[in-house]
C-alpha cells in the first residue's frame, strides 16, 4: 500500500504532489471543468496552480460561456484592454450580492463616461434565451438631461429565441417558477476607464402581473447609496432591470420575453436623469465587492418599505399644509369682514 504524502508537501500548498501531474492534464481534466469562483479559489491554493489558473484562454472560455453576449467584436476588443483581460472583466462583472461604493464625491470632481456599452443576457433554466449588446453615446445634452431609461426590446419585437412554457395553471405557482428559473445579467462597461459592473441582481427581487396588460414583469436590481445625504430623496437609489414576458400571437401556454428595460429611481419614485445616473454608475464601478451583508431581495424590499414610509410622511406634510392654507383663507376672510363690516353702512349711504 502506498504511504501517504509527507506533511511537509501538504504544508507547502501541495506543490510537491500536484507538480507530478502534467500541466495539460490539469488544464484539460480539472481547470476547464471549474466555474469562475472555483477557478479563482484554485489560484489561491499554490503558486503552481496560480500560474495555470490565470491563463487568459481559461477565463475567456468562462466569460463567454457565462455571458454569451461577450461574443461581440467590440466587447472582445474592449476586454483585451483590461489589465488582466478576461480575468479582470470577470472579477468586475460577477454579480456579487453587495456593492460597496465609496462615499459620494463632489459631482464636478468626477469625469463622467462619454460612452457606455451594455451587455445583456436573459436565461431560463440556466440556458440563454436572449443576448444583446448596445453601445450608448452619453455625452450629448439630450442624454444628460432626460430620464435615464434603456429599452432593448419592444412589444412588437420580442426575443427571437425559444419561448417560455407554462409549467402550471396556478398563477401563483407560475410566478414563483419564473422567480426561481428566469435570471438576467446586465453588464455596463466603461471602455475608457476599463471598468465594468453588473447592475442586475442574480435572482429576481419581485415578480408580478401588470394590472392592465396581464403581462408578467420580473424585476431584478440593485439598491445603492445615492449621491445625497440622509433624509434626502436620493439617500438610496435603485437600479431596476425589468423583464416583461407575455403571450405572442395567441400561442396559448407559451410566453416570450417582450421587453427588457433599465431605469434608475430615487426614494420618491422619480427617475434619475442621465447625468445623475452616470454619477452613480461611476461610483459603483469603482466600488468594492462583497458576499457579506444583506441579500439583494432583502435590500430591495427594505428600499420599497422606506419608499412607502417616505411617501406617507410626504402625504402627512401635504395634509398639514392643506390645513394651514384652509385656515389662512378663513382667517383672511374673517379679517376682511371684521374690517369691512364697521364701515359698510357708511359706504352704502354714499351710494344711496
Amino acid at each position: 500500500m502506498a504511504s501517504p504524502p509527507p506533511s511537509s508537501s501538504i504544508a507547502k500548498g501541495g506543490d510537491g504532489i500536484i507538480t507530478t501531474l502534467h500541466p495539460d492534464i490539469i488544464r484539460a481534466l480539472i481547470l476547464t471543468r471549474l466555474d469562475g469562483p472555483d477557478l479563482a479559489s484554485t489560484a489561491c491554493v499554490s503558486s503552481y496552480l496560480r500560474s495555470l489558473s490565470t491563463e487568459e484562454n481559461l477565463w475567456r472560455d468562462i466569460c463567454c460561456s457565462t455571458w454569451p453576449s461577450l461574443d461581440h467584436p467590440r466587447l472582445k476588443q474592449v476586454i483585451s484592454t483590461f489589465p488582466y483581460g478576461h480575468r479582470s472583466f470577470f472579477s468586475e462583472s460577477f454579480p456579487f450580492p453587495n456593492l460597496q461604493p465609496p462615499k459620494p464625491n463632489v459631482r464636478g470632481s468626477l469625469a463622467l463616461a462619454t460612452e457606455l456599452i451594455s451587455a445583456v443576457d436573459i436565461y431560463y433554466h440556466g440556458n440563454p434565451i436572449y443576448s444583446k449588446v448596445v453601445e450608448m453615446e452619453t455625452s450629448s445634452s439630450w442624454f444628460l438631461s432626460t430620464p435615464f431609461r434603456l429599452n432593448l426590446l419592444g412589444v412588437d419585437n420580442p426575443a427571437p429565441r425559444s419561448p417560455i412554457k407554462y409549467g402550471s395553471s396556478n398563477d401563483d405557482t407560475w410566478l414563483k417558477h419564473l422567480e426561481e428559473n428566469l435570471s438576467s445579467s446586465w453588464i455596463i462597461v466603461d471602455p475608457t476607464r476599463e471598468k465594468a459592473v453588473n447592475m442586475s441582481s442574480k435572482r429576481a427581487v419581485s415578480v408580478e402581473r401588470h394590472w392592465l396588460t396581464g403581462d408578467v414583469q420580473v424585476r431584478y436590481g440593485r439598491v445603492m447609496e445615492g449621491d445625497e445625504g440622509w433624509g434626502s430623496s436620493r439617500e438610496l437609489v435603485a437600479c431596476g432591470v425589468v423583464v416583461t414576458c407575455g403571450e405572442k400571437g395567441g400561442e396559448g401556454e407559451k410566453m416570450h420575453v417582450r421587453e427588457v428595460c433599465m431605469r434608475m429611481e430615487d426614494m420618491d419614485g422619480k427617475g434619475l436623469s442621465g447625468e445623475e445616473s452616470l454619477v452613480i454608475l461611476e461610483r459603483v464601478m469603482g466600488s468594492g465587492r462583497s458576499w457579506k451583508g444583506k441579500g439583494e431581495k432583502e435590500k430591495y424590499e427594505e428600499f420599497m418599505a422606506k419608499k412607502r414610509e417616505r411617501k406617507e410622511r410626504n402625504s402627512k406634510k401635504d395634509r398639514v399644509l392643506d390645513l394651514i392654507c384652509i385656515f389662512s383663507i378663513f382667517a383672511a376672510c374673517g379679517a376682511f369682514w371684521w374690517f369691512i363690516l364697521p364701515i359698510l353702512p357708511s359706504l352704502l349711504m354714499k351710494f344711496v
